[in-house]
């Protein structure tokens, strides 16, 4: 089976008109249509039924479409739900396994659209694959997702239902934190090296939820390598990492030794878990609420030498 799907895949990439007509053969008169994160419209003749999922947000936004079933491929780190966890592994998000995903006969892909490699996305079009690229940049993107992914596969009612779901959650989430009293907020992504995120981002998003504010919303990379010193200029009221744990997360001791920021002095110091702020999915605003209540303690602790009662 392995050598049929090797002599399979090598045909495909030699002839692509050979593989679109093996996987995409009446497209042409598609009863289903979506337009993607990357704005191309999406068609199907028929709902999707062997889908693979290319990055562990997309497997989370396709369970929660009610799609769970008709997933056949995910990538390393698809972990929610536990579901995710008895699917086949077709490589991670930067390192496809281009061949497995052939093996694997899919009517659908859905990758990401900015996290998957361009190139083996490309391929992958190439060889006649049907490509949906997700990229949720806003919250409210989020549930846009869910909603087009179950068109995709043909499960509307659930989609919809979580969809609805997820905006009154946000809308009440919106109502209670938007015009609270700004902060400003340096958020890392990652430690070696320094990273943060612009503002296009979704982490942005959510600090702008809060009523915060990114410190480096205008640097030119959805997410960018920046410097300490960058980070003492900016000298943010509130620093939250995306890492395990709380407030002793590892991230936060080498902050710590940095007393000269008023973060620091203060002990404005957060953690959110990477799984919840950094995926675009309903759980975000699981990661909302709690970084609008770090946001809220640390606006207790701020000046206020009006004596206004500001919240």
């Amino acid at each position: 089976m392995r050598y049929f799907t090797t002599i399979l895949f090598r045909l495909m990439v030699a002839c692509p008109l050979l593989a679109g007509a093996f996987v995409t053969a009446g497209v042409a008169q598609a009863a289903i249509s979506v337009e993607d994160g990357a704005g191309r419209t999406i068609s199907l003749a028929q709902p999707a039924r062997r889908i693979v999922s290319l990055s562990p947000h997309t497997t989370e936004n396709l369970f929660a479409a009610g799609a769970g079933a008709y997933i056949v491929g995910v990538v390393s780190y698809s972990d929610f739900p536990a579901a995710a966890a008895k699917i086949r592994r077709v490589g991670d998000a930067n390192n496809l396994d281009l061949e497995a995903i052939v093996a694997l006969r899919p009517d659908l892909v859905v990758a990401w659209d900015s996290g998957n490699s361009r190139g083996q996305i490309e391929k992958l079009q190439q060889l006649g694959l049907v490509v949906y690229a997700s990229e949720p940049r806003r919250i409210d993107d989020v549930p846009v997702d869910i909603e087009a992914l179950g068109q995709l596969a043909g499960t509307e009612p659930a989609a919809r239902q979580a969809a609805a779901t997820f905006r009154a959650a946000y809308a009440r989430l919106r109502n209670q934190y938007t015009e609270r009293r700004s902060v400003s907020v340096f958020f890392e992504i990652w430690n070696r090296p320094l990273m943060t995120v612009n503002g296009s981002h979704l982490i942005s998003d959510v600090i702008s939820l809060c009523g915060g504010k990114n410190v480096f919303a205008e640097v030119s990379a959805l997410a960018s390598e920046i410097s300490t010193e960058a980070v003492m200029v900016a000298d943010p009221q509130v620093i939250i990492v995306s890492s395990a744990g709380e407030r002793r997360a590892p991230w936060l001791d080498e902050w710590r030794r940095m007393p000269q920021l008023q973060a620091v002095k203060k002990g404005r110091l957060f953690a959110v878990r990477p799984d919840l702020i950094t995926r675009p999915t309903s759980r975000i605003l699981e990661a909302a609420r709690m970084i609008c209540e770090q946001l809220d303690q640390a606006r207790r602790t701020l000046p206020n030498p009006a004596g206004l009662n500001i919240p």
